[in-house]
């Protein structure tokens, strides 16, 4: 079985929604007709049909033989408006997740989008759309209007995912200052890795998983820059006095818990990340249909490691089997 849980599907009337109400955002047609998204001048997002046609999306799948998504809102998620909005919107794109994953329930599984600028409203959310509608996780952008994940309003909903036991997906956001970024539209490739690389530096460094060390997180894009700083953070554990006040042991402890989908195709990169987690903390990721992810190469590039049969199976689906309780 091959499960893929990094992919993108927007909702009816979201990218709508979005046009209108996000005030920061700004949409244009590129020469060849393709719908693209910016923040502050930086380019982000490209709209291609597979993120608005599920018909697409399953012919996609049965063409490489990916047998279960785990659909999941990304950027810029539901943080960019008012509470009320914000909710609106959470609201709805869960709603029409959980009818995906009950007319096609033996191709789908959904992770619920939360409004986690107001904690209370994104606990209320996880709530109902875990308990009434069947969801299996959370999806978190790496920051929420600006603040990375550690930061302590976030807590208490961190307590109740830790309750619930279920699993968190980290998306990147396009970071606080993209304007840096702008030049050769290098959010995607440069500010996405860098900005998961610090949410999670920080979730770590901040004690989180000291309080809730049950918490479950799935890494985007092979851990953003993670797993190539390994030994980095653990010197600045050993030197740095910053490092210690919250954590009792070296960072990559708390790293090596979590699973990095395989958003990267490059063997280098991907073996990098086997050699420091394993095939028992990586699972399979397309980013499909963004416009640099690679449905085939997605798991054609696991085929081709150089490990083994059972490590393969690991990967594009039993690991995902255990997270996801299946």
């Amino acid at each position: 079985m091959k499960i893929d849980f990094h992919n993108h599907f927007y909702p009816p009337g979201y990218l709508e929604k979005l046009e209108k109400w996000g005030h920061r955002y700004k949409f244009v047609e590129d020469p060849s007709g393709l719908k693209i998204v910016s923040e502050k001048g930086a380019r982000f997002l490209g709209i291609t049909k597979g993120h608005v046609s599920i018909e697409q999306r399953i012919s996609d799948m049965d063409r490489i033989g990916i047998d279960i998504q785990v659909l999941s809102l990304t950027t810029p998620n539901v943080y960019f408006s008012t509470r009320k909005r914000n909710l609106y919107l959470a609201k709805t794109s869960n709603d029409f997740f959980a009818e995906i994953c009950q007319k096609y329930p033996q191709r789908f599984i959904a992770f619920a989008s939360v409004p986690l600028k107001d904690p209370d409203d994104a606990i209320e959310e996880l709530h109902r759309a875990c308990k009434d509608l069947g969801m299996r996780g959370v999806v978190l952008g790496s920051n929420i209007d600006g603040r990375h994940l550690h930061s302590k309003e976030f807590w208490p909903f961190y307590e109740e995912v830790s309750r619930l036991d279920i699993p968190i997906f980290i998306h990147p956001m396009v970071p606080k200052h993209p304007e840096t970024l702008a030049e050769f539209a290098l959010v995607p490739f440069v500010g996405f890795t860098m900005d998961t690389t610090i949410t999670v530096a920080k979730m770590v460094l901040s004690g989180l998983f000291e309080k809730y060390p049950n918490l479950n997180l799935i890494l985007p894009h092979l851990g953003g820059t993670l797993p190539f700083l390994f030994e980095r953070f653990d010197n600045g554990f050993r030197a740095y006095k910053e490092f210690q006040e919250n954590i009792s042991k070296p960072p990559t402890y708390y790293f090596k818990k979590f699973y990095y989908d395989t958003v990267s195709f490059y063997q280098p990169a991907l073996l990098c990340t086997y050699l420091s987690v394993g095939a028992d903390h990586m699972v399979l990721g397309s980013d499909y249909p963004h416009v640099i992810g690679d449905i085939n190469r997605c798991v054609s590039s696991i085929e081709e490691l150089n490990i083994s049969k059972e490590e393969k199976e690991k990967i594009l689906g039993a690991n995902g089997r255990k997270i996801l309780k299946m």
